[in-house]
């Protein structure tokens, strides 16, 4: 398989994304078990462009505009919940925030 072009993965929609990165993982499964039992060269070094591929339609999936799951927040806007996450502090946070506030110094002029 040649690599491929992301401008082709943006097209497609994710049900075709879907398939074919499970193409690309049983391609992926038969080439390392090549290696193992001691394959061709040609199928040792297409190991790293079936990686690459994988990782372009994993990426291509990620941003695929959300239509159908557009009231959940988390799966169409992410940066929405790294936003919400990013204010919410852990107990040991408050804990460390009540005991040690942040100090007020005045100075004289």
């Amino acid at each position: 398989m040649a690599r491929i072009k992301v401008h082709e993965l943006r097209q497609k929609n994710k049900t075709e994304l879907l398939a074919q990165l499970k193409d690309l993982k049983a391609e992926l499964a038969l080439l390392r078990v090549a290696k193992v039992t001691g394959g061709a060269p040609n199928k040792l070094s297409k190991i790293k462009v079936v990686r690459l591929s994988i990782a372009q339609v994993l990426l291509a999936v990620a941003t695929v505009p959300c239509q159908e799951s557009r009231f959940i927040v988390g799966m169409c806007f992410p940066e929405r919940v790294a936003l919400k996450w990013a204010s919410l502090k852990t107990e040991k946070e408050k804990k460390k925030e009540m005991y040690f506030p942040m100090r007020k110094y005045a100075i004289k002029v």
